[in-house]
């Protein structure tokens, strides 16, 4: 098994004592964990007592708490560090331009999942754009991207189409960590903020998530396991549909279904169907 650092273990290390004196925001979640499953706000405040000031929470909140897929997370305050918990998702991000004059550098540590419209990445980029108009800093702790970073496919998204879900011409199946995405997005875009990726050591890009050793903590409620991620790229389409994707079963995205669905015939059309793929590694088709 393989001997992972990410960014969190790294800048625990000794990369957090050049932030001495600064006042700090994080952006994160219940899977911001270093090596002990400790969370990343927990590892800041203990290194730099009272310097951590805010905390951000992405879409379902910091702690991971709301369930329902587009609903907005409550703002409250700490009850540990006494310090406010503030979303980021929806119509609440306008408001992160006030509270970024409040420190001297934003922290970002989330766990992506590899796939496009997971709405994490749209946050960072949000973010890199809000800290660059205001003159702030940011570092970003690097995290393996779960699918690997080999395999890259869907269609790409025409900037017509660029959303929350869909922040740029991404292929469904990205094949990047969010550290690579963060320096793509501040060159695409051409922001002008001052980012520094703290990367990861021991992740190679051949590595599943079952690869790196590490704890698999939810990202979200819907991604109880490293599996779920593995289908999402696929199955997540179902929500463009009147087909349920299986959300708040025991493995959503791997069931998936629809009361008006008859599996009987379903079954009979797949036995008639002759299935062909493409391998590219002798460039032909196979039955």
């Amino acid at each position: 098994m393989a001997n992972i650092a990410t960014g969190l273990d790294q800048f625990a290390q000794e990369y957090w004592k050049q932030f001495r004196g600064q006042s700090l925001g994080l952006l994160a979640n219940q899977a911001s964990v270093d090596h002990n499953l400790k969370n990343t706000k927990d590892v800041i405040s203990s290194l730099l007592p009272g310097q951590l000031k805010i905390i951000f929470g992405p879409q379902h909140g910091f702690t991971g708490e709301d369930q329902d897929n587009m609903v907005e997370t409550e703002d409250y305050v700490d009850p540990a560090l006494h310090i406010p918990a503030i979303s980021l998702y929806g119509r609440k991000t306008d408001r992160l331009s006030h509270f970024l004059d409040t420190i001297d550098l934003l922290v970002i540590d989330l766990q992506d999942v590899g796939t496009r419209v997971y709405t994490f990445i749209s946050t960072m980029l949000f973010c890199l754009k809000e800290a660059a108009k205001a003159g702030k800093r940011v570092l970003l702790l690097d995290r393996p991207n779960p699918l690997g970073g080999v395999i890259v496919e869907g269609n790409l998204l025409r900037p017509e189409f660029y959303s929350l879900v869909g922040p740029f011409a991404l292929p469904m199946r990205h094949g990047m960590t969010m550290g690579e995405l963060a320096n793509l997005f501040r060159d695409a875009f051409q922001i002008g903020c001052e980012l520094t990726v703290l990367p990861l050591k021991g992740w190679f890009r051949h590595m599943s998530w079952k690869d790196t050793g590490l704890r698999w903590v939810m990202p979200s409620p819907n991604m109880p396991l490293s599996e779920t991620a593995q289908v999402y790229p696929g199955q997540v389409i179902w929500e463009g549909t009147n087909i349920s994707e299986g959300r708040g079963t025991c493995r959503p995205f791997e069931i998936f279904g629809a009361p008006f669905i008859n599996p009987f015939v379903i079954k009979k059309q797949l036995a008639r169907t002759v299935w062909r793929f493409y391998d590219s590694r002798d460039r032909s088709y196979h039955i």
